[in-house]
Parts: C-alpha cells; structure tokens; sequence
C-alpha cells in the first residue's frame, strides 16, 4: 500500500486545505461533529487524499467517522473559505455532498454518536435547522448555518472571507 497524502500544506504563515463535507438532514436536523478540543463543530468530513477523487474521499471519511453505511449524492455546493485558526491563515477549498444514513435519524440523545479517529473523540449532534442552534454550536464555515437552512435547487459555488481587516 503506498503511502497516503492529505491535501492541505503550509506556504509561507499560510495554509491550504482541499475539504469534502457531508450535508446530512433527517427529520428538519443537521448532522454536525466536535472534535474533543474544538470550540467549534464542522459538517462530517474531512481532507482530500492525493490521487482520490471527491465523492471516494467522501465515503471513505464518513466511513471511518461514523462506521456505518451512506449513500453519498448530489454535490450540493463548492466554496472558497478564508479564515484564521491557531495564528495561522487557511485558504479552504470545499465541496459539499449530500448524503443518506440509511435507517438513521435523530433519536434526541446529545451526543448521538461519539467516536474515536486520527487521535481524537469525535461527538456527532443532530442540531435542529431552525432556531439558533447552529450558531450556539458554532458551525463553521460561517456561512453554512444560512446556506443550511435554505438548501439552493442547484449547485452553488461559495466564497466566503472571515479574515480580520
């Protein structure tokens, strides 16, 4: 087996990322995931692997997330993200799938799942779509809790900046 490489690196203080995400609704929630020492929470996911396509890459995180079976569907969109984290500035590229757990759906235990992978506990929220959940859980990308709750008919193409001035 050769050797596995992320698509993310540094260049000069920066750091860019290529990412895929999975937009999972049941039941009027969002599938979202904490790792153990975020202050934040992310749609399931994860970074790109050199040589692997999107949509593989996809699967193969969300199967080593969440250990069970999804369909992965439509690209929902694509997203341009710049922000800074831990004093560094990221240059994010995303897409965004949308995906199935075929017989899962929010059953109102917090967390739902938690999970151990790549070093750290993982904790998996169903967040209802409508109040202020979201950003009480701090779903980043920024733009995603708006974007979530009025899912476009077609393919969208983000790009967002929450870099300081």
């Amino acid at each position: 087996m050769s050797a596995r490489h992320v698509i993310s690196f540094p260049i000069d203080g920066q750091r860019f990322n290529f990412r895929v995400a999975g937009i999972i609704v049941a039941e009027g929630h969002v599938l979202v995931c904490r790792e153990d020492d975020d202050a934040y929470c992310m749609l399931p996911g994860g970074r790109v692997e050199l040589g692997e396509d999107s949509r593989l890459s996809l699967g193969r995180e969300i199967a080593e997330e969440l250990d069970m079976p999804a369909e992965i569907g439509a690209m929902v969109a694509t997203s341009e993200s710049f922000y800074r984290r831990e004093e560094q500035d990221f240059h994010e590229v995303g897409f965004f799938y949308a995906v199935t757990l075929p017989g899962q759906a929010p059953d109102g235990k917090t967390p739902w799942l938690k999970r151990f992978d790549e070093g750290h506990d993982l904790s998996f929220y169903w967040l209802p779509l409508t109040g202020n959940a979201l950003e009480e859980f701090n779903l980043l990308p920024g733009w995603l809790p708006g974007f979530l709750r009025d899912l476009p008919a077609e393919l969208t193409h983000v790009i967002h900046d929450e870099r300081p001035a």
